[in-house]
């Protein structure tokens, strides 16, 4: 019994180490991926548009009246 115990053992160790060794090498293997492609494909740069001072400049004014009034109706069916 004790020798099947042991052959376990063995087994259940070359397996764990067998799974760590791999997860070690897919970290290094995406972390080196990730190093390459930010070298050669590096993140566009974002230009902030201009702020809008009012929300209503170019507008439909008949849309923003319908928007008013189902705002009013929703927050007149929540009470």
């Amino acid at each position: 019994m004790s020798e099947l115990v042991s052959s376990g053992l063995e087994l259940m160790a070359f397996g764990m180490g067998t799974v760590f060794t791999f997860l070690v090498l897919l970290i290094f293997a995406t972390s080196l991926m990730s190093k390459i492609v930010n070298k050669f494909v590096p993140e566009p740069v974002v230009v902030p548009q201009a702020v809008v001072t009012a929300p209503t400049q170019g507008a439909d004014p008949q849309l923003l009246k319908v928007l008013a009034a189902a705002v009013k109706e929703h927050r007149a069916r929540q009470k």
